[in-house]
């Protein structure tokens, strides 16, 4: 998969063009970066390709350490690698491990809405902040995304593994990432002279439960020290290179930035329950979104 990465990204991605260039954020500033961009939103049938914040120059240009080794100044390639033809992506997303593991677990008619390849680079690999998958992929009438992370690189508390708090995946959803209605023409509200952003979060539970539950959603504890994430429930995944982390989209994670000199490569699924046999909606709201006529990949169907 890291052989076919770099192949990719030296014969698609050219970050001289403005029109595939742009800054993927996991941190506070990650609405203001994906709530307006084109290059985001065509990305749920597309592979685009998201740079560093720190890789770029002001005007979106490629910073000159970076022209002979594009593939370290990304921070991902989304969202559709899995549905690439004889690529190791597809291959590993319809392979009968995967199908084998994902029926155990109890998924009756699983489908594939995206794929991630995520870098988190040695030196600028940033942080990606508390979170639940299912914010961003929501399905009704209850939440069924499942989270496969294969580890392509030894990932430890130095390069950024995962922090995961147990027992987080028994609480609610406490945030939708979704398409704005006074966008998207689907709102009363009369237009405005200013465009309204394309994205937004939509809050699912009140302000005072979540500063209960979860006071750093949507950011990271006050005390984001090891020391620190550890005092308010959560544990480090130290895992190696092909392993694989299973968990399900109610599940409160985070990692922290990687000032390491090693990367922490991983490729991610994201599966959900399909309609027609499980009976399980995709959230039409969701900011993920295929066009009319096309279906998520069915591990059944293939």
């Amino acid at each position: 998969m890291k052989k076919q990465m770099k192949e990719l990204v030296e014969t698609e991605w050219h970050p001289s063009s403005s029109s595939n260039t742009a800054v993927f954020r996991t941190d506070e500033g990650q609405l203001k970066a994906q709530g307006s961009n084109d290059y985001f939103l065509d990305s749920a049938t597309a592979v685009h390709y998201f740079a560093e914040k720190d890789a770029l120059l002001g005007n979106e240009e490629l910073k000159k350490e970076y022209y002979q080794n594009k593939v370290s100044a990304l921070n991902k390639v989304g969202h559709a690698l899995h549905t690439l033809p004889s690529s190791a992506f597809h291959a590993y997303a319809t392979s009968e491990k995967i199908k084998s593991l994902v029926h155990e677990l109890g998924w009756i008619d699983p489908v594939i809405p995206q794929s991630m390849y995520i870098f988190k680079q040695s030196k600028i690999g940033g942080e990606v902040t508390s979170h639940q998958d299912s914010t961003f992929l929501y399905t009704t009438p209850k939440q069924s995304c499942l989270g496969l992370w294969l580890a392509l690189d030894d990932a430890t508390m130095e390069n950024g593994c995962l922090w995961v708090r147990p027992k987080s995946h028994l609480e609610s959803v406490r945030r939708k990432f979704k398409r704005n209605p006074d966008y998207f023409g689907n709102s009363d509200k009369a237009p405005s002279s200013t465009p309204p952003p394309k994205l937004i979060f939509e809050d699912l539970v009140d302000v005072q439960t979540q500063k209960d539950i979860c006071p750093w959603e949507g950011a990271l504890p006050e005390n984001h020290t090891f020391q620190g994430l550890l005092d308010v429930g959560f544990v480090p995944i130290e895992c190696k290179a092909g392993d694989l982390v299973v968990f399900p989209g109610t599940l409160d994670h985070l990692s922290l930035a990687n000032t390491s000199k090693k990367s922490r490569h991983t490729f991610q699924l994201h599966l959900v329950e399909g309609y027609y046999v499980a009976g399980v909606t995709w959230d039409e709201s969701n900011w993920l979104q295929y066009p009319n006529g096309m279906s998520f990949l069915s591990i059944l169907n293939e």
